[in-house]
């Protein structure tokens, strides 16, 4: 008898606790993902090279691992190291990685050979992907690099590169009467004039040469190749490109400050941020800490444009960097999970809100009224320019397909070379891009490319 009551009674207490347990699971649902905790024990991998994004994404990857019960194993190395042990993964066919990032210069080379997963296999099922992710939702500029000729998606962005230029003296340019730089003969101008006044040089920039020199080849009418990617054979030594190098190389041996050559980003951002040099033009990250950090002690006479145009094209760079699962990958549903968390709606304008991060590839988020407040500064409406610039490849002709190429690294790596024999005087731009024609042909046919 005893027995039976306490089993009533324990019955009742348990038949009240789910019932409670049910109201307050209807009052505050969990997301489901957390609910089920899917992916419990196991471990993620991936790989990319050091950026500030996975710096800052690594404080909300524990949320993450709550959520779905994984682990994630992040690897970051530098640029170059990250480049060769990821290729040398992904084309031995390895699977030590869930999900890597899809370095913008390799990312041709690697959808083209297989060796990425097709990510429209999980954006295509509703099982594994809610429609508010909304995959159009990223600008299309940034996106192309990640497709194949069939339309097929490998990657998805979460860095947008759109080159800008910083001004970081107009004061000194208003005294002199010196207007903002809109073409390649005024920005030569502005920065004859106003090099060594105050100390102050007209221009920096940095050791990447394959990225700042090829919008002056394209401005003067010329490209890296004939017609990529349909025809890839190299155009270095073509009059446009010759007269580019002259060009270029002219404003930084005769304005730039010493050693400009081997200066790392970090370098050329500081410059600018201390006023030391008036003009940078690279990617918005790198240029809109004149306005927006702590660091800047020019923040009252600076200004964020577009760069200058050339005489025959206007087609300042733009790149991406995305993420991306290897083909063999061994967790492909987790990595994915991840992926689709990483470059989210939510995680992306988290990341503006809360770091100021504002390169991020969702139209969405850069088109919020809360990006816009965060972004405006003096005046001056920083979204809409680096979502103009992130935008313009896919807009008629995509000309930042030299980039995109398989054989682009290879050609890459001998641009830099010709370039610095002519800015450091070794060889006129003639000779050097006579030599780099040649030698570009040399090293494609030598890595087996048909021309």
């Amino acid at each position: 008898m005893t027995h039976n009551n306490s089993s009533r009674r324990l019955s009742r207490r348990s038949l009240l606790q789910a019932g409670a347990a049910t109201l307050g699971a209807a009052a505050f649902p969990m997301p489901a993902i957390a609910q089920a905790k899917p992916f419990a024990g196991v471990t993620l991998r991936g790989a990319s090279f050091q950026h500030r994004f996975f710096t800052l994404l690594q404080n909300y990857i524990p949320e993450f691992e709550a959520q779905t019960g994984m682990k994630v194993d992040l690897q970051l190395s530098a640029f170059p190291v990250y480049n060769q042990q990821a290729n040398l993964e992904l084309s031995s066919g390895g699977s030590a990685f869930d999900f890597v990032n899809v370095t913008f210069i390799l990312a041709a080379r690697w959808v083209a050979a297989g060796l990425l997963a097709n990510l429209d296999e999980f954006t295509s099922d509703p099982n594994l992907t809610p429609a508010e992710w909304n995959p159009k939702d990223f600008v299309e500029g940034a996106q192309v690099p990640y497709r194949d000729a069939k339309g097929a998606t490998y990657g998805y962005s979460w860095e947008g590169g759109a080159m800008v230029m910083g001004l970081s003296r107009m004061d000194l340019m208003e005294k002199k009467g010196l207007k903002i730089p809109k073409t390649f003969a005024e920005l030569q101008q502005v920065c004859a004039e106003l090099n060594g006044t105050d100390n102050v040089n007209g221009i920096v920039s940095f050791q990447l040469h394959h990225w700042c020199l090829p919008p002056y080849i394209q401005g003067f009418g010329g490209n890296i190749f004939r017609n990529p990617p349909a025809d890839i054979m190299p155009a270095l030594n073509s009059p446009q490109a010759v007269q580019a190098v002259e060009f270029y190389s002219n404003l930084l041996k005769n304005y730039a400050p010493k050693g400009v050559l081997t200066y790392t980003e970090d370098q050329a951002r500081q410059a600018l941020l201390t006023g030391r040099s008036n003009i940078f033009i690279h990617s918005s990250a790198w240029i809109t800490p004149i306005l927006m950090s702590s660091e800047s002690k020019v923040k009252e006479t600076s200004r964020v444009v577009r760069m200058p145009a050339g005489p025959v094209n206007d087609f300042p760079a733009a790149n991406s960097q995305g993420l991306g699962i290897p083909k063999n990958a061994r967790n492909k549903k987790a990595a994915w999970e991840f992926i689709k968390w990483a470059v989210s709606p939510e995680i992306s304008m988290r990341l503006v809100k809360e770091h100021g991060h504002s390169s991020v590839c969702r139209r969405s988020v850069i088109e919020s009224e809360e990006y816009r407040r965060l972004n405006t500064v003096n005046g001056q409406d920083l979204g809409a320019l680096y979502l103009e610039v992130l935008g313009l490849p896919a807009k008629g002709q995509n000309y930042m397909a030299y980039r995109t190429v398989k054989e682009f690294p290879i050609v890459g790596d001998v641009l830099n070379k010709a370039f610095e024999q002519v800015a450091t005087g070794q060889l006129a731009a003639g000779p050097a891009m006579n030599a780099a024609q040649e030698q570009a042909i040399a090293n494609l046919r030598r890595a087996g490319t048909t021309l």
